[in-house]
């Protein structure tokens, strides 16, 4: 089991959910309505980023309109050269200063973006962004110095991850397999309890060794990859992980497994020699006793925490390095919070209820969301492999049968083998049947064709399904067949676009048009979001069928390509299928190793614009396509 755990460990992929270089704003007043932005970088080391006289990849600084303020002249940079290959680059100290005119009177705050590609040897990480706000007081051309620094900001994608994280980490406490702990945790502390700074240092050592036994692990198993293999290794490895049919069928089996236990099946336990060696570990004094019950935490608690922390993590990989880090040790902090208060107050026991009934309906729930959950692993297989087992439809009817089924359970009218009788319906489950009946009933209109925004993440996309009302979906072409010249393929919302960017660029330069390049996958969460929440918007959808030929590149695609159109890369690999191909080409052409991205070229292949990453804001990708 602990090998299982660390194989869902490692389907978390790379990313730069660090910043690469370190920012401080400020604006300096110089004379009368003359002012200057100030922009103190500091690349990190081992990284270099891309001067502003780069046409492509160069560091930008764009300001955000605000009354008062205009801009004097053009941004200037101010670094000492280093050479990478014969190209100018930055390391160490990077300077930007931007001179402005401010009028009136009162407060104004200079907002705006800086934004650079920062690569380390040949390997270079997506474009990164810095937005800063510089608050400054007009007073009569008095001196208006306004430093600041502000964390670089992360994008909405990672923080919903990691507040899914907390959020799990806090709801585990409530699980069958953890409750019991609690009693244990006190009763280990009671022993214990000499002095009131001894208590509370031990107390927090084990809130500390629960979050490092669960996040030591996976920093481990990503670094080695990506030390002794660099990013294409540990891209390849991760990439494997998340798309091959193997391991998702490994994953989908298993959910599978852990909901008929939790439905009362079977026990799932780690082999008792391993818990009793760490529980019989934690009989002994100082430290060690505190680590060996954190540790016994952990093990014991793999049967209900294995699923969900292997969920969290299979939604970072999308070609990332810091954030299954980064969510994995937001989930182990929330999950060792209440037992480290526990430690802390062990009289806090009394006021808990005890194990029962209640418990078993705990498990009985999750082994429902189990199913529910187990089915992405499943359908990420099919759509990579284009079997048509899974297809929107099929999935849909499972989750509304699995819930209909959950709510029937809530009402009592279902009953497992270790449920208690139900005598009476309680205020709280009520409101959970009430919405379970309501997420049911949302996602019935869904067999028709509705789009079903909330869950455009976890569905097929809308492609797959056989019958939409209102309009007749025709069978996509195969990849192999749209990877042909002049093939097409189906998109979202009725749009076609080409597989082929050769094909894309020809057809825009016939037609007059823009080139939309979507760089995407058949596993991304986030691309299915953004292709139900941000290209159903009208506007957008009218710039992307009017002004644009769509050209889409799926990187995790399996399909094999005949041997004519196989390519080798600068390691010598030879790449045999769709996904491949594309990956290399996007690495190559564009920089990026993540999915969504975003640019618009020009009808001879030039870029305009981009990228542009995972962000609902419609109104914004508006006027990204618009650029």
């Amino acid at each position: 089991m602990t090998h299982t755990l660390l194989t869902v460990l490692l389907s978390a992929l790379i990313s730069q959910a660090s910043p690469t270089v370190l920012w401080k704003a400020a604006v300096n007043h110089i004379q009368e309505n003359s002012y200057q932005l100030v922009l103190t970088g500091e690349v990190v080391e081992g990284w270099y980023v891309h001067p502003m006289a780069d046409e492509y990849v160069g560091t930008t600084l764009v300001l955000s309109s605000a009354e008062g303020v205009s801009l004097a002249g053009e941004p200037m940079e101010e670094f000492t050269p280093a050479d990478y290959k014969g190209a100018t680059v930055v390391t160490g100290s990077y300077l930007l200063r931007q001179d402005l005119e401010i009028h009136g009177s009162g407060k104004v705050a200079v907002d705006g973006t800086v934004t650079w590609s920062a690569c380390s040897g040949d390997e270079c990480n997506m474009p990164e962004d810095y937005e800063f706000s510089v608050p400054v007081e007009i007073k009569g051309g008095s001196d208006a110095v306004a430093p600041v620094s502000e964390p670089q900001k992360g994008s909405g994608g990672l923080w919903a991850l990691i507040l899914e994280a907390i959020l799990w980490g806090f709801m585990m406490l409530l699980t069958p397999c953890v409750f019991p702990m609690v009693p244990m945790t006190v009763s280990f502390f009671l022993k214990r309890s000499g002095s009131a700074a001894k208590g509370r240092f031990n107390a927090l050592m084990y809130g500390l060794f629960i979050v490092l036994i669960y996040t030591v692990p996976i920093c481990l198993i990503i670094g080695l990859t990506w030390a002794f293999g660099g990013a294409t290794v540990t891209a390849d490895i991760f990439n494997w992980l998340s798309t091959h049919w193997l391991p998702n069928i490994i994953f989908f089996v298993i959910f599978m497994l852990f909901a008929a236990s939790f439905f009362g099946a079977f026990e799932i336990t780690l082999p008792s020699k391993w818990t009793n060696k760490a529980d019989s570990g934690a009989d002994k004094g100082g430290l060690l006793g505190v680590f060996f019950l954190a540790l016994t935490l952990v093990l014991v608690s793999f049967s209900c925490t294995g699923p969900i922390v292997g969920t969290v993590l299979i939604k970072s990989t999308q070609g990332e390095f810091w954030t299954p880090m980064v969510t994995m040790l937001a989930f182990s902090i929330a999950f060792a919070l209440p037992f480290t208060l526990l430690a802390f107050f062990p009289s806090v026991l009394n006021k808990l209820p005890k194990s029962g009934g209640w418990l078993n309906s705990v498990k009985v729930v999750l082994g429902f969301i189990e199913i529910a959950l187990g089915l992405k692993f499943l359908s990420v297989a099919d759509q990579t492999y284009h079997w048509h087992l899974l297809d929107r439809e099929v999935y849909l009817a499972i989750w509304i049968v699995c819930f209909t089924l959950l709510g029937l359970y809530l009402m009592g009218k279902i009953r497992f083998k270790y449920d208690s009788p139900l005598e009476y319906i309680s205020v709280g489950r009520l409101m959970l049947i009430i919405i379970d009946f309501a997420f049911v009933v949302y996602m019935i209109p869904g067999m028709w064709g509705a789009p079903l925004k909330a869950l455009s993440g976890y569905l097929p996309p809308i492609q797959t399904q056989d019958f939409v009302l209102g309009q007749y979906s025709a069978p996509a072409p195969s990849q192999s067949d749209a990877f042909d010249a002049g093939k097409m393929v189906t998109l979202p919302h009725g749009l076609s676009g080409y597989s082929n960017l050769d094909d894309a660029i020809a057809a825009a330069a016939a037609q007059g048009k823009k080139v939309f390049v979507d760089i995407s996958g058949h596993g991304c969460v986030n691309c299915r979001e953004m292709e139900a929440r941000v290209w159903s918007n009208p506007e957008v959808l009218k710039r992307l069928r009017d002004d644009y030929i769509i050209v889409t590149l799926y990187v995790d695609d399996k399909t094999p390509l005949p041997k004519e159109k196989w390519i080798t890369n600068d390691k010598g690999k030879t790449l045999k299928d769709v996904g491949r191909v594309n990956s290399d080409l996007v690495m190559k052409r564009f920089g990026v190793n993540s999915q969504p991205n975003y640019f618009i070229l020009d009808s001879e292949g030039n870029t305009l614009a981009g990228p542009r990453g995972y962000n609902l804001d419609a109104d914004a990708f508006v006027k990204f396509l618009d650029m």
